[in-house]
């Protein structure tokens, strides 16, 4: 039987209960073990899928398809794990299961309640992750103890323990232990008020984390573990880090692991841990003093969880190259400006994410203009492939008035579309291009040599797509159609040759980037960043950054 560990939060949000449960997923999975990880959202909404990215951040997706919160992008990049649609539930996908049983008659009849009807929708929800190839299931609880939409929550993870017995189950609760300037003193009272309040929901936390700025000293351990009644080893100190990829380390250096396998029968001794490899690359990055200036060419820079994925595959990517990543987040409606100023030329690389709708396009289509003529290495995602091909129809190949059909459904020339069977599910409310699918690769291309092999799987999510009779004017222009899917209909990557990189791949690869395996093409825009920067003059180098390129 599959061990769960539960994730609280109380007195705030946005604490790092989705870093700490990673971080113990990969501390866990490290000491042999078989980890999956899941997140319980509280909110309506079926999926985060509709939810504007000022909101909510970005939507991470699954292989499966799944559109997901984004600290799913945190599990599988700590863990090293592909999860499922599965993996993230919310408060509206349960209710409208529960709803649609009721309308079938499952019930027989009885009054659905949210005791037992919805709380038992939550448990198997849980139960569906723990198979036999599963030794832990973490899961995360969104939201904040106290909340009210968390209660029914609270109360199926109460159940849960009852259900599978207690040793099976384990809860930990990340709180925030704050530091008073003017008293010199760090509080433990919001801790202490917030564990009331999960006890008050029947739930006597395992472990507390203590999210502070600094580090919790034993005498206030004791004191918590005093008031709050949980051993002195189960009050976990965890201060903020230089970089997230260290919290396992530091969670690790408390003891968090060694006392969570205790407690659920895991004998430490059994399960030796091997953190070395993750050691080797938190050490790498810090070791190095190689920067790399990389802007990212966005309409939702307000918010940077709206690119987490990508910010983060940044990352990963400096990590196989041994440099740090020095990001400027750029307003993709401020490009054309900034481009009249000359400011975008201090870039060593630049990456066009992915979104939705007309703002800012312009923007980005200019910004790929600058980095062809400028021969400034550039990667497009998705609308990043989109506005680079918009982009070379109209000033390379003399395609005034290219656009895509999302942006201006009469232009002159739509070189981005949607297939000629879609448009009519679409107009009828169809859904997206989800999920992985293949694409293969032209042999000699860039994509080929930085993947290493000619058939790839990437993760989709969109309904546009280069339309297929503006291909050939492309390629005789001189774009080559570098990956395409295996029924060679769809364009899935475009590169330039000569360019030093200048490639676009309709797919997110985003999604499928973690630290220790860093994904080819971020890899390979790091590379060819690095080089330019250490060709460049010493004063670009030393040009203002925040003035220039309005740091947001």
């Amino acid at each position: 039987m599959a061990k769960h560990i539960f994730v609280t939060g109380g007195v705030s949000s946005s604490l790092g209960k989705g870093l700490t449960a990673s971080s113990l997923g990969r501390l866990l999975k490290s000491r042999g073990l078989k980890v999956t990880m899941q997140k319980l959202d509280p909110y309506i909404n079926v999926d985060p899928g509709t939810l504007n990215p000022f909101e909510h951040g970005e939507v991470f997706v699954t292989d499966d398809g799944g559109e997901t919160d984004l600290d799913l992008g945190h599990y599988e990049r700590f863990v090293d794990e592909n999860l499922h649609r599965d993996s993230n539930a919310t408060a509206g996908s349960i209710y409208q299961s529960v709803i649609a049983k009721e309308r079938r008659g499952a019930y027989l009849g009885r009054t659905v309640q949210v005791i037992p009807h919805i709380t038992d929708e939550i448990k198997d929800r849980i139960r569906r992750l723990g198979g036999e190839d599963v030794d832990v299931v973490i899961t995360e609880v969104g939201g904040t103890v106290g909340d009210i939409e968390i209660l029914p929550f609270l109360e199926a993870i109460r159940q849960f323990r009852k259900d599978v017995g207690r040793n099976n189950v384990c809860y930990v609760h990340v709180t925030l232990v704050p530091y008073l300037g003017p008293s010199g003193e760090q509080k433990t009272k919001p801790t202490q008020h917030s564990v009331t309040e999960l006890r008050s929901r029947g739930i006597q936390p395992d472990v507390i984390i203590c999210r502070s700025d600094r580090s919790i000293s034993d005498g206030l351990k004791r004191k918590l573990s005093l008031l709050c009644d949980v051993p002195v080893e189960a009050v976990v100190s965890c201060t903020d880090a230089a970089s997230i990829y260290e919290i396992p380390i530091s969670l690790h250096e408390e003891g968090l692991d060694d006392y969570v396998c205790e407690l659920l029968g895991f004998e430490p001794s059994h399960h030796p841990l091997d953190l070395s490899a993750w050691e080797s690359i938190v050490r790498r990055v810090e070791s190095t003093d190689r920067t790399v200036r990389i802007g990212l060419i966005g309409k939702y820079v307000n918010l940077p969880d709206a690119y987490l994925s990508v910010v983060e595959s940044l990352r990963h990517g400096g990590f196989a190259q041994g440099v740090k990543i020095d990001l400027q987040w750029i307003q993709a409606e401020e490009v054309e400006g900034l481009l009249g100023a000359g400011r975008l030329a201090s870039l060593d690389g630049i990456v066009i994410p992915g979104g939705f709708g007309e703002r800012g396009v312009e923007g980005k289509v200019a910004a790929a203009t600058f980095a062809r003529e400028a021969s400034i290495p550039c990667l497009g995602l998705c609308l990043g492939l989109q506005v680079m091909v918009i982009e070379f129809a109209r000033n390379v190949v003399g395609l005034a008035g290219a656009n895509s059909r999302e942006f201006d459904a009469s232009a002159a020339h739509l070189v981005i579309d949607l297939m000629d069977e879609q448009r009519e599910v679409v107009d009828m409310g169809g859904t997206m291009r989800l999920g992985l699918f293949p694409a293969k690769l032209a042999p000699g291309s860039v994509v080929a040599a930085a993947y290493g092999e000619e058939l790839v799987y990437e993760r989709h999510r969109h309904r546009f797509e280069v339309n297929p009779r503006y291909r050939s004017k492309l390629e005789s222009g001189g774009l080559v159609c570098s990956g395409v899917s295996p029924d060679g209909r769809l364009v899935e990557f475009v590169e330039l040759p000569g360019h030093p990189f200048w490639v676009g791949t309709q797919a997110h690869p985003e999604f499928r980037s973690r630290p220790d395996h860093p994904h080819p093409l971020f890899v390979a825009l790091v590379a060819a960043a690095a080089e330019r920067a250490e060709g460049r003059s010493p004063h670009l180098l030393d040009v203002p950054q925040a003035d220039e390129l309005k740091v947001l």
